[in-house]
């Protein structure tokens, strides 16, 4: 099915695709709308596709209600609302102290070929590796320096070879012929593989559609963050875990709230007895969560095969940068990356007019909205893993790739004129205030409602190891709905006691 079959604007054929790639129910579909005639600025579909994948999340939300033996309920997405809530979500009651952010090596460098080199450090060890590959000071000017001695190849292949992150300049077409570009363009947006299950009782709670499940979340950065915590919004309990020595650049708190809802651990997978209460965490889950490279868990003896024995009913959801096929499905990388090596930053400039990447052409580029996308597909792909355990009594394993995502958005072609959204996105937000780690806040109000089942969170955002790794929800929490709760069932339940 080709994104634009079917006729209707870009939201709606892009919804289309996902749905069909999701294997949803064709009539779901049918009760999905969007409103908003305002777009972000940018030669591709930003805001068509945050309002997709936002769209697909929760009409798998009503159709597991609907396999749970509940009225599917009609979704309705606000284009300008999904690109606020990518941008942002919250706005200041009070005024507060801006957030410092140490010095990394981020940022586009010229390299002796006449081409650029993007470089991103999310994390201080990436940061680490990096400098040691330059071998140079740890200043903007020394490390612009160093690059520009080297072709961009040559010194994308040195830094990926010392374990860190790095992408070469290219265009889109160059893309396309490239060994890797064309593999993962190949793919399927998301891959399913059934596992054995066993039967599972739990029935989705109308008005709360998540409670009772557990999600367990070994995300990292943006895109995986994002998932678990629209999973956590409709009333999953979601654990992160995190490494004891694990810190994020991206601090909390912050402004994109990576962990509002969720609780905050960390387990040592390093140790035997960490390994231990990991799988008895998974085998207590029915949701797991992960965007570790492949092959990452086999190094920590816990493979596919040993995950599937512990939680033959887990619904498994994977995502990586690159994709699972070509010469670079290992590869690390983020949004940016991934946006640099595919041509879409560089086309993006391109057609603003520009000739080289400057602090002035930051906002024509929208990377963290594609993040936002892709964890938004994550959360699809896992409330679709539920009805499919919920209908035929099956786990399964879910993979997707920031690649594969921006062949979609590529392949979407440009979206047709819009006026442009006003940032921030003032409103409308929801009727109160919420008390953030770093202060008071409005949120803008969710931009893809499931009527009838409102969505909101219920923790706020935690900061990261604050919590125990254990589950404190009831294995009996959201499965009464098996009983079938009408007056009568409950009048008679009382009369009991």
């Amino acid at each position: 099915m080709g994104i634009s079959d079917g006729g209707g604007s870009l939201s709606e054929g892009l919804f289309r695709y996902v749905w069909a790639a999701l294997d949803g129910d064709p009539e779901i579909a049918q009760a999905v709308s969007f409103s908003g005639g305002q777009a972000l600025p940018g030669c591709f579909g930003y805001t068509d596709m945050v309002a997709a994948t936002l769209a697909g999340a929760s009409a798998a939300i009503s159709e597991l209600l609907a396999a749970g033996g509940h009225a599917p309920r009609p979704v309705h997405v606000d284009r300008v609302l999904a690109s606020g809530w990518v941008l942002n979500l919250t706005r200041p009651v009070a005024p507060r102290a801006r957030l410092k952010w140490p010095f990394t090596v981020n940022g586009e460098y010229p390299t002796a070929d006449g081409r650029y080199l993007r470089l991103t450090a999310t994390h201080k060890h990436l940061q680490a590796r990096t400098m040691a590959v330059l071998g140079c000071a740890e200043t903007p000017e020394a490390v612009a320096a160093e690059i520009l001695r080297h072709d961009a190849d040559d010194i994308e292949q040195a830094i990926v070879d010392g374990g860190s992150v790095a992408a070469a300049s290219r265009s889109i077409a160059e893309w396309a012929e490239h060994p890797h570009g064309g593999a993962v363009r190949t793919e399927p947006l998301i891959a399913v593989r059934e596992r054995g299950g066993i039967e599972d009782r739990w029935r989705p709670t109308p008005g709360r559609p998540l409670a009772g499940i557990r999600v367990l979340d070994f995300t990292r950065v943006i895109a995986g963050p994002m998932a678990t915590r629209w999973l956590a919004g409709f009333g999953a309990e979601v654990l992160r875990i995190d490494a004891p020595d694990f810190d994020e650049w991206i601090m909390e708190p912050g402004p994109i709230g990576l962990t509002i809802g969720k609780r905050c651990a960390r387990l040592d997978m390093r140790t035997a007895e960490g390994r231990e209460h990991f799988l008895r965490l998974l085998s207590e889950a029915d949701v797991f969560v992960h965007g570790l490279r492949p092959g990452a868990f086999d190094s920590l003896g816990v493979g596919d095969e040993v995950r599937a024995r512990a939680n033959p009913n887990i619904v498994e959801v994977q995502h990586n940068a690159y994709g699972w096929t070509g010469p670079w499905a290992g590869r690390r990388g983020f949004d940016s990356i991934v946006c640099y090596s595919s041509g879409v930053w560089q086309e993006t400039l391109r057609q603003a007019g520009f000739d080289k990447p400057s602090h002035e052409t930051l906002h024509l580029i929208q990377p963290i909205l594609l993040d936002h996308c892709a964890g938004y597909l994550d959360a699809a792909a896992a409330v679709r893993g539920l009805t499919r355990r919920l209908k035929e009594g099956k786990g399964s394993l879910s993979r997707l790739s920031l690649a594969r995502m921006l062949w979609m958005m590529i392949d979407a072609g440009q979206p047709k004129p819009e006026p442009e959204i006003v940032l921030p996105v003032d409103g409308p937000y929801e009727d109160r205030v919420y008390v953030n780690p770093d202060g008071p806040v409005r949120r803008l109000k969710f931009p893809a409602p499931v009527a009838d089942n409102p969505f909101f969170w219920e923790r706020p955002g935690d900061t990261y190891g604050s919590s125990t790794p254990e589950w404190v929800t009831s294995r009996q929490v959201g499965r009464v709905s098996e009983i079938a709760l009408e007056d009568a069932v409950f009048d008679s339940l009382v009369s009991v006691r």
